[in-house]
């Protein structure tokens, strides 16, 4: 039977919601048990979190001062002391585990699987490639332990309801010196987070300039929605690099997306594929979002948005 180890995401002593949609991929598994491990200065109340995830056996609570900023190369010789005895270590394909799973990966002498969208047995799993255009199916060698990054657009968000121990835990590594925090830039927004937002509204280059892209924050703040845009948008300076959504930004699975403006690029479609209802806004009647969308409208965003608008009150 698989025993599996989930890296926590966190950041100010919250949860990502991208450590309960690792969860689900590990349930997919049928394992004997799921732990996760919380690496932090102090754990304590990301693990109380952590152990409310519905099908979490026990939470590894990791205290070290060397854990107060998330540095891959501090934080991963601790995931791979603490990875023995397990077949499969997983972490969320984000920034946070894009960082640190290759590096656990390392030091357990195994290849990572990257991306991992479903699977099908206790060392075969699929992933896209190709921009998502194609699925491939991988097989990680047996006997070895799997370390593996989550696609969570891929995955719910696993229950809540859980009870899981909470046991702190004493980690034998030598910690690396040479790499060390400086600082954490991001952007500060009231709106939902991007990634894990139930609501996103993106806007594209047919918003025409910085200062139009007020209308799209307008509708999102009626619709408690999270704001992201379009490749061509950020290359044109109407926003900045975060709130890129695709195949080089951020893939996200919201359960609306309105796509104001957008052509529809296979960059951009690749961000979305996992959206529920995707809702298109266009002049070009053969803009390529309209193919993928569940709703379309063609029409002047300048003329719709503002009636949408004003129709929600």
């Amino acid at each position: 039977m698989s025993k599996i180890l989930v890296v926590a995401e966190h950041l100010g002593g919250t949860l990502n919601p991208s450590t309960a949609r690792t969860v689900s991929a590990a349930q997919a598994l049928g394992p004997e048990a799921i732990d996760v491990v919380v690496l932090a200065a102090d754990p304590a109340a990301v693990a109380a979190q952590a152990a409310r995830i519905a099908g979490v056996s026990r939470v590894l609570a990791v205290a070290n001062p060397a854990n107060a900023d998330a540095i891959a190369q501090v934080q991963g010789p601790q995931v791979a002391a603490v990875a023995t005895g397990y077949s499969h270590v997983f972490g969320p394909s984000t920034t946070f585990g894009k960082d640190l799973m290759p590096v656990v990966a390392a030091l357990l002498g195994v290849n990572q699987v990257s991306d991992l969208m479903a699977v099908e047995g206790a060392d075969t799993f699929k992933r896209p490639i190709y921009a998502g255009n194609a699925i491939v199916t991988v097989q990680a060698p047996a006997g070895h332990v799997v370390v593996a990054t989550v696609r969570t657009a891929s995955w719910p968000v696993a229950g809540d309801g859980g009870s899981a121990t909470v046991e702190a835990v004493q980690v034998e590594a030598t910690l690396p010196t040479h790499t060390r925090h400086l600082g954490l830039a991001a952007g500060s927004s009231d709106r939902p987070d991007l990634q894990s937002a139930r609501r996103v509204i993106s806007g594209g280059r047919g918003i025409g300039s910085e200062e139009n892209f007020g209308i799209v924050f307008s509708l999102a703040d009626k619709l408690g929605a999270a704001v992201g845009a379009s490749r061509a948008a950020v290359d044109a300076g109407y926003c900045p690099n975060e709130m890129q959504v695709g195949q080089t930004g951020k893939i996200i699975a919201p359960e609306l997306y309105l796509a104001i403006g957008i052509s529809g690029a296979i960059q951009h479609l690749t961000g979305i594929k996992d959206a529920g209802t995707i809702v298109a806004i266009n002049k070009d009647p053969d803009a390529a979002i309209f193919e993928v969308a569940d709703i379309g409208l063609v029409g002047d965003l300048f003329t719709v948005l503002p009636e949408l608008e004003a129709a929600l009150g």
